[in-house]
């Protein structure tokens, strides 16, 4: 792991999306809430909330990081893709890029494993990093979106 004592504590934010490709119909019964598992996007939501605040756990050389604020949204391109996006704040000596990919990357399984039953050839599709803010290599924006 690397030694971040010597960083300066600042303002960090990183964020990043995921995508689902799945069939229109599939969508429409995530947005009607009309799957047998439950609520698919508050579940979702939990779960990338969780995910954020253990990535340390599941990604050997991440340091843990006191988390200040994590969002998870949800939209869609109205046919059959669902986008899932997560925000993570922190004040510390280490970015928040790894706890927001971790953040979509459960979201999105999450969102797989709760409609498996209606479709299993869904694709988690595109987990990338959006933006992140803070830190001695400044800030950075995709400029692909």
């Amino acid at each position: 792991m690397v030694d971040v004592s010597d960083k300066a504590e600042t303002k960090r934010t990183a964020a990043a999306r995921s995508t689902l490709k799945m069939n229109p119909e599939t969508l429409e019964l995530i947005k009607q809430g009309k799957l047998k598992k439950g609520d698919v996007l508050a579940v979702a939501q939990v779960a990338g909330i969780m995910a954020a605040k253990k990535t340390s756990e599941w990604i050997p050389m991440c340091h843990p990081i006191p988390l200040t604020g994590i969002d998870i949204a949800f939209s869609d391109n109205g046919a059959d893709e669902l986008y899932i996006e997560a925000t993570v704040r922190t004040t510390g000596q280490t970015g928040v890029e790894m706890e927001a990919l971790t953040a979509v990357s459960a979201a999105a399984l999450t969102v797989y494993d709760m409609c498996k039953a209606v479709q299993k050839d869904m694709e988690i599709r595109s987990t990338m990093l959006i933006s992140k803010t803070g830190g001695k290599n400044g800030d950075f924006h995709r400029s692909d979106r």
